[in-house]
């Protein structure tokens, strides 16, 4: 069974950096593709960043500049440094875990970042 567990989450103030590791245990397959995604309170859950398996990465907008997605496929890890954090940033961060054949979606369970102002 696939378990995916962040860390690295927590309080900083704006301006401030924090890294989010994501390791994931029970992988049995090698094609796959990692992502974060982020949910503030009272709004929908959103894409910030991916990687495929090519190691090519995306970013939503308002973190381009600011954020760096990469992977680790040997050791089944994603991280996301975040900088120059801002307030808007906070939410609860989720690994995403998505294998490629017989595609299939994996979940962490989330990891609390807060940027105060």
């Amino acid at each position: 069974q696939v378990q995916l567990v962040e860390s690295g989450g927590g309080l900083v103030q704006a301006g401030g950096s924090l890294r989010l590791s994501c390791a994931a245990s029970g992988i049995i397959f090698s094609r796959k593709a990692w992502a974060w995604y982020r949910q503030a309170p009272e709004k929908q859950r959103e894409l910030v960043a991916s990687i495929t398996i090519g190691g090519t990465t995306d970013y939503v907008d308002s973190v381009k500049g600011r954020f760096t997605i990469s992977s680790d496929n040997r050791a089944n890890t994603v991280y996301l440094q975040m900088n120059s954090l801002k307030p808007e940033d906070t939410a609860v961060y989720y690994c995403n875990l998505q294998r490629l054949i017989n595609p299939t979606n994996y979940w962490g369970r989330g990891t609390q970042v807060t940027v105060s102002s």
